[in-house]
């Protein structure tokens, strides 16, 4: 018998447990919006907003219907700037984070 386990499940957990994790796994989610990898970016945020604020408080904080942040955060989601910024806003005042951009000095 092969031992797996979900994957969803395992980020989940380890948000719930490690604040280091999770503000590592929050900035890897910007890091990977702003090197253009929006599908990736999404699913992180979606493990993160169930780990911590859940999408009903998201849905009150942002706006937004629960069911619609659910959409807009899955691979195929399209969420536009200002909702985006929302969903980022919740997570950041949740994980009481700074968003700071930075450019990386060219080799």
């Amino acid at each position: 018998m092969a031992l797996a386990r979900n994957s969803k499940r395992t980020v989940v957990g380890r948000v719930k447990r490690d604040a280091i994790f999770t503000k590592a796994l929050f900035d890897e989610a910007l890091t990977l919006f702003l090197n253009g990898e929006p599908e990736t970016a999404r699913l992180v945020l979606r493990y993160l907003v169930h780990a911590t604020v859940g999408f009903e408080r998201l849905a009150v904080a942002s706006g937004n219907p629960a069911k619609s942040l659910h959409r807009m955060l899955s691979t195929s989601g399209n969420p536009s700037v200002g909702n985006l910024a929302a969903i980022i806003g919740a997570l950041r005042k949740r994980l009481s984070v700074k968003v700071a951009a930075r450019m990386a000095k060219e080799a």
